[in-house]
């Protein structure tokens, strides 16, 4: 939240599959990730293996981001809740959350996946929406 010194926070604008640069993506993602800053592309990523994505601007910068990720036919998968450090806890995260699921709802998906650190249960559970189910992983590294 904005201090009284600076006035109230200016408005966030949500944007389904809105445009963005690759830079401001990684410099988002190494900011939310807490790791040094790559040089990804963003935008082939996404154009080859998503549904779409959610942007989240505030005065024109990049404050929060996810993308989905499906199966072509009734499975999605939210996959990178980004929300920049500066501006946690303002109700970004779960707007992100709420766009995507309305987009893949649109698209005829009927499933919306996600997964995530055990110290995120609280948001997602909660104002993200999801309910808790089962699920398997395997680390293809060990």
């Amino acid at each position: 939240m904005a201090s009284a010194r600076n006035g109230p926070a200016s408005p966030v604008r949500y944007e389904w599959r809105g445009a963005f640069a690759n830079a401001e993506v990684n410099e988002l993602h190494a900011d939310a990730y807490e790791h040094r800053l790559f040089d990804d592309d963003w935008q082939t990523l996404l154009a080859d293996h998503s549904l779409g994505w959610v942007t989240a601007r505030r005065d024109g910068g990049l404050v929060g981001f996810v993308y989905v990720v499906w199966d072509g036919q009734i499975h999605a998968w939210l996959q990178d809740v980004i929300v920049s450090s500066r501006s946690r806890r303002q109700g970004i995260g779960s707007q992100l959350i709420a766009v995507a699921r309305r987009a893949a709802a649109d698209a005829g998906c009927e499933w919306l996946h996600v997964d995530f650190d055990d110290d995120l249960a609280p948001f997602y559970f909660g104002s993200g929406g999801f309910s808790p189910t089962s699920a398997g992983l395997i680390n293809l590294r060990e």
